[in-house]
């Protein structure tokens, strides 16, 4: 995939991150509703910073903040933004969820995550990378207590993981008052199984909208659906 990754509207320097630039940080980046045009963002663990600069594309929001807590995903991040065209409206913070928690008086209208998800234990030799993908560097309770702390009364929460966390993650969700109100099915292909799931909080409780949405018919062949929502960034689309 090379070190440098171009949208139409951005380029991504990857060399640095543990994380490379992959499908579900992009889907993510296009599905989070910003109809309602939000003023303050959060991206939380936003490595290459990609999920921000889509969102920066996409709407005129004042203040999008991301969060990194690996040193060279953050300065990456931080290069990133500054050669994008909307470098004044993105800041990187240096920092984890907790402390920024701690610190941070400010609420956000939209946060969006794209979490370290594998929560078995999955050692590659490589920290960083680890840190990157494992959930216990980020646990799904700790992350859902800070966006609790840190959403706004009618703010939105929006979060790609596995499907087969989906249920308990819903569960831990609505104890601390943040409610599924939308929620997508993702499979790579028609007959694949479900793998990955888009699910969008807020703290009001309302009928959850559920959709599908399918990434390829064939190797390389993409859905209409997927081209809809991700032509505005990638080049090929």
């Amino acid at each position: 995939m090379g070190e440098l990754f171009k949208f139409k509207q951005f380029d991504i320097n990857q060399d640095r991150c543990a994380m490379k630039i992959g499908t579900d940080g992009v889907l993510l980046g296009a599905w989070a509703n910003v109809e309602n045009g939000p003023e303050s963002i959060l991206d939380i663990g936003t490595g290459t910073g990609v999920i921000s600069l889509m969102l920066a594309q996409r709407c005129s929001a004042e203040v999008i903040d991301a969060l990194e807590i690996d040193a060279d995903a953050y300065e990456q991040c931080v290069e990133n933004f500054e050669l994008s065209p909307w470098g004044d409206r993105l800041y990187c913070y240096h920092a984890g969820l907790d402390e920024f928690v701690d610190e941070i008086e400010d609420q956000y209208e939209l946060i969006v995550c794209n979490p370290p998800f594998y929560s078995e234990n999955v050692t590659s030799g490589n920290l960083q990378r680890d840190q990157a993908r494992q959930n216990e560097f980020l646990p799904f309770d700790e992350l859902i207590a800070g966006v609790s702390k840190l959403l706004v009364n009618d703010g939105v929460f929006t979060i790609i993981i596995p499907f087969k966390e989906k249920d308990v993650f819903v569960k831990m969700a609505s104890v601390l008052g943040l409610f599924l109100n939308e929620c997508l099915h993702v499979k790579g292909n028609p007959i694949a199984d479900i793998k990955r799931v888009l699910l969008a909080f807020s703290r009001k409780e309302k009928e959850c909208k559920v959709s599908e949405l399918v990434i390829e018919t064939d190797r390389h062949v993409y859905t209409a659906e997927y081209v809809d929502l991700t032509k505005e960034f990638y080049l090929k689309m």
